[in-house]
């Protein structure tokens, strides 16, 4: 890590090892060989800019080419050098990354090397114009500012935040779990919550370099911001203005996270994160300690959605109807009233739903043992079981499975081609045999373009997402 910081186990986890000096420019297939690998894929560059807007990393000069100019926001960078031209609107951005505010920062410095002065007076003279105007929006989005603590504050009347401002570590990050989970205690709380921090920081965006809020004002619009942090992460996966909140703050959030022992869940899809199961007892019951109802049911939600949108892939028509199961217990949970019957027992009792479900679709995912075939056969099968069951016909167990067996067959057949679902006349040559099998083996006489129309889009599936 950078000199003169220490790194917590958590950010040794976050903060890689890195050379000091960079350089971050996209690469093109004319590039000659090193260069090409000096630069790195997507996924490459991404982790550099993690990297280079993390205080502690050691990746402290970037060497950039036509990016990091817009858009990129690190507060406690302090130089820039320029040795290219840029006019107008771009200089002002490209300066602008080293105007803000940061705390113990004192100034930017612009070193330039190509001479940018005219161009530079230029672009100030036409932005002058607009300083009485940018004055009045500060001005308001103060007030707008004001307006949301008050009605945030509003919203927490009953809740003790006490322990966040003035308590020891440890009651700090509980008092941000408690936060979260009371904002939780109903769907329309939730959305409310969401939506008025979201406007505070929106106007905060605009006059958070204002003298007039400080104290007390910013400790609370950086509560604010930590408990919807926390929300977002339960509810998206991933949270919003992290790279605005202060150091403070933001360890405390990982923290907070990170002591309800499921951390992992809060990394899913980021680079280097632990692959989760949701079907491991013991993971599972790591789930079923956290003492907070609201957050275990958002928990349970994020992981159940990902592993039916993993099952999709090889199973459609079950994934369907577990996808349809899944939002009808969210909906149910989302219509939750704080009048009414949703005490701590009530979403427990729905928690229990969520958990029954995971078990449900872990014994589904393994049924196709049960019946002596393999899982694409199972996806097969339950396609024809599904429109036998549709339009009400009895069709034999046994010959289902015998079925299920030759469809795979003739699929496989013609999915040897590489490009098999995209020619048009050997999906015509599967679409014939595949009526020619079903009339032979006396399936009734259904909708064929529906049934061949189900196993097309199967079978292209399961082949896309297995790597057939």
């Amino acid at each position: 890590c950078a000199e003169g910081f220490e790194l917590s186990e958590e950010e040794a986890r976050t903060v890689k090892p890195m050379e000091r000096i960079k350089m971050v420019m996209t690469r093109g297939k004319d590039d000659c060989e090193d260069l090409y690998d000096l630069l790195g894929t997507s996924d490459y560059r991404k982790e550099l800019d993690r990297q280079f807007k993390n205080e502690k990393s050691n990746f402290k000069i970037a060497i950039v080419v036509d990016m990091w100019l817009t858009g990129f926001d690190v507060p406690f960078l302090d130089t820039i050098y320029i040795d290219k031209p840029v006019q107008r609107h771009n200089l002002i951005q490209t300066i602008s990354r080293v105007n803000r505010k940061f705390e113990n920062k004192k100034k930017g410095l612009v070193v330039d090397y190509i001479g940018i002065k005219k161009q530079m007076n230029q672009a100030l003279a036409q932005y002058s114009k607009a300083d009485s105007a940018n004055i009045e929006e500060i001005e308001a989005s103060i007030i707008t500012v004001r307006d949301h603590l008050d009605l945030l504050n509003r919203l927490f009347h009953t809740f003790d935040s006490a322990p966040y401002f003035s308590g020891s570590p440890l009651a700090q990050l509980d008092c941000l779990n408690k936060a979260a989970e009371f904002v939780q205690l109903t769907d329309k709380i939730e959305k409310r919550f969401m939506a008025l921090v979201k406007r505070l920081k929106a106007a905060y965006d605009i006059c958070s370099g204002s003298d007039i809020l400080k104290g007390k004002a910013r400790d609370h619009i950086h509560f604010y911001l930590a408990v919807r942090s926390i929300v977002a992460k339960l509810t998206k996966g991933e949270a919003p203005d992290s790279a605005q909140m202060n150091a403070k703050v933001r360890e405390m959030i990982a923290e907070a996270l990170q002591a309800d022992g499921v951390e992992e869940i809060f990394k899913m899809g980021e680079d280097g994160a632990a692959e989760i199961n949701i079907f491991e007892d013991d993971y599972m019951a790591r789930i079923e300690k956290i003492k907070l109802p609201n957050t275990k049911v958002k928990l349970l939600q994020q992981l159940l959605k990902k592993a039916i949108e993993d099952f999709k892939k090889v199973n459609k028509t079950k994934g369907v109807d577990f996808s349809e199961q899944f939002q009808s217990l969210v909906s149910k949970y989302n219509e939750r009233d704080e009048k009414d019957s949703w005490t701590t027992e009530g979403v427990n009792d729905l928690t229990d739903e969520f958990f029954t479900m995971v078990e449900n679709l872990k014994s589904e995912m393994g049924s196709f043992n049960d019946l002596g075939i393999d899982l694409e056969e199972k996806s097969f099968y339950d396609i024809l079981k599904a429109l036998a069951d549709k339009y009400e016909f009895d069709y034999p167990e046994d010959k289902l499975i015998k079925l299920a067996k030759e469809v795979k067959a003739v699929v496989e057949d013609k999915a040897k081609y590489t490009d098999w679902s995209a020619r048009a006349d050997i999906k015509a040559e599967l679409k014939v045999d595949l009526i020619i099998l079903l009339a032979e083996n006396g399936y009734p006489p259904v909708d064929r373009d529906e049934v061949y129309k189900e196993i097309f889009e199967q079978a292209e599936n399961f082949k896309k997402y297995q790597g057939a």
